[in-house]
């Protein structure tokens, strides 16, 4: 996503440099590339296909649907039938591939029957069009009805030191089910990496920067969860951020978290955290994290988005 857009703030145009990250991430073994529609919008998409031409055969690509990309941000969700099918096919051109891995639906539609939504994307699969159905922050009673219908394979949903909040209901669930996790921001959308320390280090524009959890004495008390990742990471002799990758790679095996980076430098620092491996006492000082962290992860708009 950073490659093309970052927190609402457009990036810099330089996909030359993406796509050398993208080549290295191949060297150093990763294979599991997550992309969306909405992402740019569009452009992601056509810069991963750039940046996999000629490699397809050793990438795992997911892709999203389920907004209108119409107008200007935020867009309306839609998940009809119609949308998902249009959305395929785009998404099949863009990337310049003849299937796609794992296709989610990128927040749930409430205006449309999961049934309907899972039973379109099943059509894909029997297609050749795609190979796995996968939601995306779904809450534990529609992820059993889509589950009914047809396999869900993956649930990808915000996870990390500083959100835990599937841990009730979610996690319980999806494993109950045998469905994978994917982990959006490990990293905690930078905060993890202790580079941020007050709204100064945010862009203007950011959507961070209105973000509940970087507000005031929120931004204050949840800089205690950095001082306990860096010490943990001093102990090892690595990064915050490092640290951060490392926990949720502790999780399960069941659990493939998804860090996000434009440059080779962290791409390398990130893929060695896989390396980084935690003591019980620092999975249980982390862990004792679980309750510090202060605010909500989105403003009330985009909440009422998750887990429905």
């Amino acid at each position: 996503m950073g490659m093309s857009q970052a927190y609402g703030t457009p990036a810099d145009r330089m996909d030359e440099e993406s796509i050398r990250v993208i080549h290295r991430a191949l060297e150093l073994g990763v294979n599991f590339f997550d992309t969306a529609e909405i992402y740019g919008p569009f452009t992601n998409e056509v810069l991963l296909g750039r940046a996999l031409t000629g490699r397809r055969e050793r990438a795992i690509i997911a892709t999203k649907f389920g907004f209108a990309i119409q107008g200007s941000f935020p867009y309306t969700m839609c998940s009809r039938p119609e949308k998902i099918r249009a959305g395929c096919d785009g998404s099949l051109k863009r990337l310049g591939v003849d299937y796609i891995d794992l296709l989610y639906q990128h927040r749930v539609d409430p205006t449309v029957p999961i049934e309907d939504v899972v039973g379109t994307v099943g059509d894909l699969i029997d297609k050749g069009k795609v190979r796995y159905i996968c939601l995306s922050e779904a809450g534990p009673e529609t992820i059993r009805r889509a589950h009914k219908e047809r396999k869900i394979s993956v649930l990808q949903s915000e996870y990390s030191l500083w959100e835990r909040g599937i841990e009730e209901r979610i996690l319980p669930t999806i494993r109950e089910l045998g469905i994978g996790l994917v982990p959006f921001s490990p990293l905690g959308r930078g905060f993890l990496t202790g580079g941020i320390r007050s709204l100064d280090d945010i862009p203007q524009g950011d959507y961070r920067r209105t973000d509940p959890r970087y507000q005031g004495e929120h931004l204050t008390a949840n800089r205690r969860i950095i001082a306990s990742v860096e010490k943990v990471a001093k102990k090892h002799g690595a990064t915050p951020a490092q640290v951060a990758i490392a926990w949720t790679l502790h999780q399960g095996e069941e659990v493939v978290p998804i860090p996000g980076t434009k440059r080779i430098r962290y791409l390398e620092e990130n893929c060695a955290a896989t390396t980084l491996v935690l003591s019980s006492a620092d999975l249980e000082e982390l862990n004792s994290l679980a309750h510090e962290t202060l605010g909500e992860r989105y403003g009330t708009a985009m909440m009422a988005q998750v887990e429905r």
